[in-house]
């Protein structure tokens, strides 16, 4: 079975080595353009790109692979099936009649839940406790084809979406050569999504990151967990933004208001009121500072009780 692999970044790469190591005939690999990253500039291999060629697969990476090119391309590789995880771009329906035996998508999700972009971070930011893999086989909506096979698991009561997602990433290859082993035996169900359960979450932003201390210290939690590492939680304070990477949920009654910092001591800790409860800081980065265990900062740094963040 000649297969065409599409996708760029790291959550895609368990997969691609699952196929190779797998003995599975990839006779192409398809990635976004590359880009200039970081505060350089600098032009950045995906790491898809970077183990195909190592491996001698021939890459392709068209600015859109529903234009000409891109389509061409895609012909001239005569794959009997395509398998996309986290490309990063929309398939045509031209790009999809290519292959005859169709194209596979991994979603990190249980479809048909968390359609769209960003369905890891999505679980955690709305309090789930329980999030999944999903193969299914691509059509012209957004994560809308037909289910093949699903897989369930827990997500952890502090897990980030950067650790749900390398979980979720190596769960998605295995689940993928269970899918394409029916697939090649000719034995797989086609289940259609139910229309009436789906749910569609944006594109993250990094406004989003904002944290609003009315909101349930619970909230606020599951946003600081699920925008890590990206965008990434902040609080305003009085001399910059203060990044908040890692937070501990304290219930209870407290005194003070929303955002006021009502404990900062190396010994008790960095907590903040919220609308219900409060929010221990466990690791933060403060305006021109490395990011660091909260209580570490506050042995050299003081962040006065009283403050009122986003003030």
């Amino acid at each position: 079975m000649r297969i065409v692999f599409m996708g760029t970044p790291d959550f895609a790469l368990p997969s691609l080595k699952a196929l190779v190591e797998g003995g599975w005939q990839v006779v192409g690999v398809f990635c976004q353009p590359d880009r200039p990253a970081g505060r350089g500039k600098k032009v950045k291999t995906c790491p898809v790109k970077q183990y195909a060629v190592d491996q001698g697969i021939p890459v392709f990476q068209p600015e859109r692979i529903r234009r000409p090119d891109g389509l061409e391309m895609l012909m001239a590789l005569k794959p009997d099936l395509c398998v996309t995880v986290a490309f990063g771009q929309i398939l045509s329906q031209e790009n999809l009649n290519v292959p005859r035996l169709g194209t596979v998508n991994v979603h990190a999700s249980l479809l048909p839940k968390h359609r769209g972009a960003a369905p890891i971070n999505w679980a955690i930011l709305m309090g789930e406790e329980y999030t999944g893999i999903t193969t299914m086989f691509t059509d012209t909506g957004l994560d809308t084809g037909d289910m093949i096979m699903q897989q369930k698991t827990r997500i952890l009561p502090d897990e980030t979406a950067g650790d749900l997602g390398e979980r979720l990433a190596h769960m998605g290859a295995e689940l993928l050569m269970e899918t394409l082993s029916a697939i090649e035996g000719g034995d797989f169900p086609r289940i259609p999504q139910d229309e009436e359960m789906a749910s569609y979450e944006p594109m993250l932003d990094k406004e989003m990151g904002r944290l609003d201390f009315s909101q349930d210290a619970l909230d606020l939690h599951n946003r600081v967990r699920g925008l890590n590492p990206w965008p990434g939680a902040f609080a305003v304070m009085g001399d910059g933004v203060l990044k908040i990477w890692k937070t501990r949920v304290l219930h209870g009654a407290w005194a003070g208001c929303p955002g006021e910092v009502i404990l900062s001591s190396p010994k008790e800790g960095l907590v903040i009121r919220c609308g219900n409860g409060a929010l221990e800081l466990l690791e933060i980065q403060a305006p021109n500072a490395k990011r660091m265990e909260a209580r570490a900062y506050l042995l050299g740094k003081s962040l006065k009780a009283g403050t009122v963040l986003n003030g």
